[in-house]
């Protein structure tokens, strides 16, 4: 669902050439997607977050109270596109992806939002109410500051971030984070991140130390590794090819915590589609790390952690919100 005739017409074009994908239909506002949801009954929707007569924040909500389905928002790149797909994601959008500056580069876009559509049509959607939904309780306690912390998430993951980090009090070790993002939109989930954590949460810039009490969240469009100099540890920044499609990649990230941690680490993957993170968290492992993988239950998509529970790569397996405890545990006995 689109205002601008000319990207819905591209968009419409362009997956219906995806052997996978159907487009059962377009909408130019909210109250005729309304309509033609009910009637064609789709099974993932594609949304950008400004729109007329009914904002997209607005419908998403609404649409979520009536008529749960996955949804993947499609939205411009400006501070305040970006912040309102962070508000889209609250309200039960499962991914977010850049929409290209103007209609002619639109098609160039339509390969990643291809992928998209396929992460978003398995995913396990939670409805209001559901046993499954997972709310943060109270805060964990840590004894050790002199540790790293590395978490991984795609699909469904900027809600499980909130749920683990909630939880960290401002004596947690230093955490790094890869959430499989668009530039710009990291930034605004650090700052949403920030204003709901005891800890500070900010998106990682080049050269930034690892502190107790902080977690950087690597920036979209950049890979992030841990380097150590001495006892410190910091982080850098930098760009390079994807990686499983991805960038900032979670392997990458991994690989790095690896080599410059070893077994002072405790390796986190969560919710995700594909497999970007299971050789990493595979690494961590064989390096002394303890390991975590989301188990399938509290997952949105059981990607990534599956694909680490099948290489061995995940010492335990634990619900969602049971991981701050498990993460507090594997410190202790550290």
């Amino acid at each position: 669902m689109d205002d601008s005739a000319i990207v819905r017409k591209i968009v419409k074009e362009d997956l219906s050439r995806e052997p996978d994908i159907e487009v059962v239909g377009t909408a130019p506002d909210p109250y005729i997607a309304r309509d033609k949801i009910v009637r064609l009954k789709p099974d993932v929707l594609i949304l950008d977050v400004e729109m007329p007569r009914m904002d997209g924040i607005t419908f998403l909500r609404k649409l979520m109270q009536y008529h749960p389905m996955p949804v993947v928002i499609f939205s411009s790149l400006t501070p305040k596109g970006s912040e309102l797909a962070m508000e889209a994601l609250e309200a039960g959008a499962v991914d977010v992806m850049a929409k290209p500056g103007g209609p002619l580069s639109v098609g160039e876009a339509t390969v990643q939002l291809a992928e998209r559509v396929r992460a978003a049509s398995k995913v396990r959607f939670f409805r209001k109410g559901d046993s499954s939904a997972v709310k943060a309780k109270g805060t964990v306690a840590f004894k050790t500051t002199q540790k790293i912390v590395a978490l991984g998430a795609s699909t469904g993951g900027t809600e499980a971030l909130r749920v683990v980090l909630e939880r960290m009090p401002p004596s947690s070790p230093g955490m790094v984070i890869v959430q499989h993002m668009p530039p710009g939109f990291t930034s605004s989930l650090a700052r949403r991140l920030n204003d709901l954590c005891q800890i500070e949460v900010r998106e990682a810039s080049d050269g930034d130390p690892v502190l107790a009490g902080t977690a950087l969240i690597a920036p979209g469009g950049y890979h992030m590794v841990l380097r150590r100099s001495g006892a410190r540890y910091h982080v850098s920044v930098k760009d390079g090819p994807l990686v499983w499609h991805q960038k900032p990649s979670v392997d990458v990230l991994f690989s790095s915590v690896a080599k410059a941690a070893g077994s002072n680490a405790v390796g986190v993957l969560m919710t995700g589609m594909g497999a970007d993170g299971a050789r990493g968290l595979l690494e961590m492992k064989e390096a002394g790390a303890h390991t975590i993988a989301q188990d399938e239950k509290s997952c949105v998509v059981f990607g990534m952690p599956k694909e680490a529970i099948r290489m061995g790569a995940a010492a335990e397996v634990a619900p969602l919100e049971e991981i701050p405890e498990r993460i507090a545990e594997a410190l202790k006995e550290a």
